[in-house]
């Protein structure tokens, strides 16, 4: 039977499973969510125990990283594939750990896995559909701490449920936003916060990538999408037939709402979105299918560019640009322009990409751009100094290590997380409105308010000051709440 969203949410995995029936007791305990009322858990407190709800390439790619990360133990894992939990039961035994218990055999075999095991957080990276029925059952269940893959909403509906419930349940979600820990984006950060480039007065980000060979899967000049294809091309590409807007913000959204602190002293105020003509996807179809092939009758509805423009209450405007459809290289397109200065982050992260360019008044070379390297290896962020060298191997060149490792060290020490639900709900909101800007052409749209009016007095917290927050800080940022 298929299971209706909304009355989902509303009775919630926990109530659903009717806890007072099963002898179980709630409790607020760290790492002793709920217990079985004659046996009680002892363990480790340092050690925090993990659930992962979905582990293919994505997922397992976490399971790797936070292993090597450590102080955590991989109590269970969940996938429709078997071969896929095999495969990471062997990774953690090789690693020193016991096998985690496998979830399968249903897309709702997750609720099983939330329903048995005492979890201190759980990390999800399932299609995009799921992410926030998944994200409110772990947060329903009582687990403490939840990390939710990109993006983490599609709808404006989804984005109010992830707040919701996050304030109902008191447990926390993080959005899992690796580029926020990108080694360049962290130095920018700290040359933000030093005031380098003065005054933000105006931001560009996107993602611009090549997906076609991800939204379809390509074998010997033969494609395939949806049910027929592997891996992401399973429901990737589908969002491009039925949608148009920006359907992926965050990578680029989110280090620019940090910069200019969205959700803590600033918000997005208004939004308007333009998309172009489609014919990326209807020109990949048919350069890889025969004339008669059924794939050539599919529409896309996606436009191949899509421009979406912001302004935010402290008067900034931001450009975010999603380009999926046509031939290119990687790039997030940064620009981070103030009174006194400019970034601009063209490459894919690399220091000394051609694309990663600084000027500064005062310092530069008059009308000249410094290559970055400099300025970035001079303000590299605390967090990269202490863990680089651990981060090396790590997915997407380190970023996936560093941003674990904040994520286990908030669940450790019971920390607010630094990328929260009202972060998760504001940037994975663009993309539905953006849906709406480009339907109404180009209308101008306003922004929900996710934090209900305390942006205005919650303040910075993410990778403050260069390093993890001390005792009295995390004691500060909780008094926010």
């Amino acid at each position: 039977m298929k299971t209706n969203r909304r009355e989902f949410v509303k009775t919630g995995t926990v109530a659903g499973l009717g806890i007072a029936g099963i002898g179980l007791t709630v409790t607020n305990t760290f790492g002793q969510k709920r217990a079985k009322s004659k046996d009680a858990i002892i363990r480790d407190p340092n050690i925090v125990r993990v659930g992962f709800i979905g582990i293919g390439g994505r997922g397992t790619g976490h399971v790797h990283d936070s292993l090597t990360v450590g102080g955590i133990e991989v109590v269970s894992v969940c996938d429709l594939s078997q071969e896929a939990i095999d495969n990471v039961q062997k990774m953690v035994i090789k690693s020193g750990g016991k096998a985690p218990k496998g979830y399968t055999g249903s897309p709702h075999a997750f609720e099983q896995m939330l329903k048995n095991e005492v979890l201190d957080a759980v990390i999800i990276a399932t299609p995009w559909d799921w992410h926030v029925p998944m994200a409110i059952a772990s947060m329903k269940a009582g687990v403490p701490y939840t990390g939710v893959e990109v993006s983490a909403a599609n709808t404006l509906e989804e984005c109010w449920d992830l707040v919701n419930v996050h304030e109902q349940t008191g447990n926390q979600v993080m959005i899992m936003e690796n580029v926020c820990y990108r080694r360049d984006v962290m130095a920018i950060l700290n040359m933000v916060r030093k005031n380098i480039f003065g005054e933000l007065i105006h931001c560009r980000c996107g993602y611009e990538h090549d997906l076609r060979g991800v939204k379809f899967s390509v074998d010997d000049d033969e494609i395939k999408i949806g049910k027929e294809a592997e891996s992401e091309a399973q429901w990737r590409g589908l969002h491009s037939i039925k949608r148009n807007g920006d359907l992926y913000p965050t990578h680029g959204l989110g280090p620019i709402g940090i910069y200019l602190d969205i959700n803590k002293g600033n918000r997005f105020l208004t939004l308007s979105s333009m998309a172009s003509k489609s014919r990326g996807l209807k020109k990949f179809v048919s350069d890889h299918t025969k004339k008669d092939d059924t794939y050539r009758e599919i529409n896309f509805n996606l436009g191949d560019i899509v421009t979406t423009m912001i302004k935010c209450a402290n008067g900034e405007t931001i450009i975010v640009t999603h380009d999926t459809n046509l031939p290119r290289p990687y790039s997030l397109g940064f620009r981070v322009q103030g009174t006194n200065g400019i970034w601009k982050g063209e490459g894919g992260g690399d220091w000394t990409d051609a694309g990663e360019q600084i000027y500064v008044e005062g310092q530069s070379k008059e009308h000249t751009w410094d290559k970055a390297e400099e300025w970035l290896k001079k303000y590299d962020h605390q967090y990269w100094r202490d863990k680089g060298d651990q981060a090396t191997g790590g997915g997407h060149g380190g970023m996936d290590f560093i941003m674990l490792n904040d994520f286990f060290d908030t669940v450790r020490n019971k920390k607010q997380v630094p990328l929260d639900a009202y972060d998760a709900a504001a940037w994975s909101a663009v993309s539905a409105l953006s849906e709406m800007s480009v339907a109404r052409g180009g209308a101008l749209v306003d922004f929900p308010d996710f934090t209900r009016g305390q942006w205005i007095k919650r303040h910075p917290s993410f990778a403050k000051d260069g390093k993890f927050p001390t005792a009295p800080e995390r004691e500060y940022i909780e008094n926010l709440f």
